[in-house]
């Protein structure tokens, strides 16, 4: 009985060393340097306007299709709903998929007033989570000309918004630059606002 005893109290002191080095000091210390290095990205990312928060910087906000005020993110297979992610689950030789893209490039490109060569490959295809906010350069680009008009910005300011919304290859984990839908169109909403 002894040497049980002993097992136990042995087991309680590992178990409580246990929980309080990794349920409560690694938490803490994760939890401070988040805060001490990256505070903005370790509280979500959220993109203030007006002073308030509006919404994440990391998750795509939808855009109803009759808005035309707006730049719209990548097509999505969960309809931009944060509530749950995921892709089609279709592989590249699966006629769905296919028959999705050219649906999505014919509808993009009636609504941009381009030839559908002109549609690049994102603006047709969804990410792997349906929530990404980032377009190309190129998608963004082709939008310019209906933002412009819609919302009487003019194009060089518009395309200045879309600069300014460009993460360049540097900052970009996979060397691609990119242009953040979510702060792009509250930058857009908020220079309507000002003019």
């Amino acid at each position: 009985m002894t040497g049980y005893l002993r097992q136990l109290g042995t087991a309680f002191r590992l178990l409580t060393l246990c929980t309080v080095l990794l349920g409560v000091l690694y938490p803490l210390v994760i939890f401070g340097l988040g805060q001490g290095i990256a505070a903005r990205q370790a509280n979500g990312s959220i993109a203030e306007v007006g002073g308030r928060p509006a919404a994440s910087s990391l998750i795509v906000q939808a855009v109803p299709e009759a808005e035309t005020r707006l730049f719209f993110p990548r097509p999505s297979a969960v309809q931009w709903d944060p509530t749950g992610s995921g892709a089609t689950n279709l592989g590249p030789t699966d006629p769905a998929l296919a028959q999705s893209a050219a649906k999505a490039r014919a509808a993009v490109a009636a609504r941009e007033g381009v030839p559908e060569a002109a549609v690049p490959t994102d603006a047709v295809t969804a990410s792997a989570s349906g929530l990404d906010p980032d377009i190309s350069p190129a998608y963004a680009q082709l939008q310019v000309p209906r933002v412009a008009r819609a919302t009487g910005l003019g194009a060089a300011k518009v395309e200045q918004l879309v600069a300014d919304a460009t993460t360049n290859g540097a900052l970009a984990l996979l060397g691609q630059p990119s242009v953040n839908t979510t702060e792009l169109n509250l930058a857009i909403a908020a220079a309507v606002r000002d003019r």
